[in-house]
């Protein structure tokens, strides 16, 4: 059996609510579980996951094994449509969040860091047979282009888990 998509991710962090507060307002998540000060569990809005993201609060300068850094670098989340990919864009931008922008060919990708300083991704998946065009020649990672993007494949093109396609 092959892994399809990312399940749930847990980050230590610090900061436990101004974390939630940025991950709500962001990416839309909603809080399924909160022990405050202490944990919280969070939904992507239409996943059929208990939850996507546990958060747990590890205090100023404490984590497991790297005492001075909270801790997992990085993790990436699929929106469904170039919109969104815009509108994700706008939200990151709009929290002084966004630190950077990728077309790897196959997705077009947003970088951003949560407050706690871990990056994380959100891309949108190129469709599956416009593949091998896409990476046909050039460079495998060229700045993002949204716009073109748009022009090409629309806004509203679902692809990946949001149109049922495991790959």
């Amino acid at each position: 059996m092959a892994v399809r998509r990312l399940n749930h991710a847990v980050l230590y962090v610090h900061g436990l609510q101004r974390t939630v507060d940025f991950y709500r307002s962001t990416l839309g998540f909603e809080v399924r579980l909160e022990i405050p000060a202490r944990a919280a569990f969070l939904r992507a809005p239409g996943s059929v996951n208990d939850h996507d993201l546990g958060l747990f609060e590890i205090g100023v300068g404490r984590a497991p094994d790297r005492p001075e850094h909270p801790g997992l670098y990085h993790l990436a989340w699929e929106v469904g449509t170039l919109a969104d990919l815009a509108d994700t864009r706008d939200k990151l931008l709009k929290a002084g969040a966004l630190v950077g922008e990728s077309d790897h060919r196959v997705s077009k990708s947003l970088y951003a860091k949560d407050p706690s300083g871990i990056e994380f991704e959100v891309l949108w998946r190129v469709p599956a047979e416009d593949w091998a065009a896409e990476t046909a020649d050039g460079d495998m990672i060229l700045p993002l282009d949204l716009d073109a993007a748009i022009a090409r494949w629309g806004q509203d093109q679902a692809t990946g888990a949001a149109a049922g396609s495991p790959t």
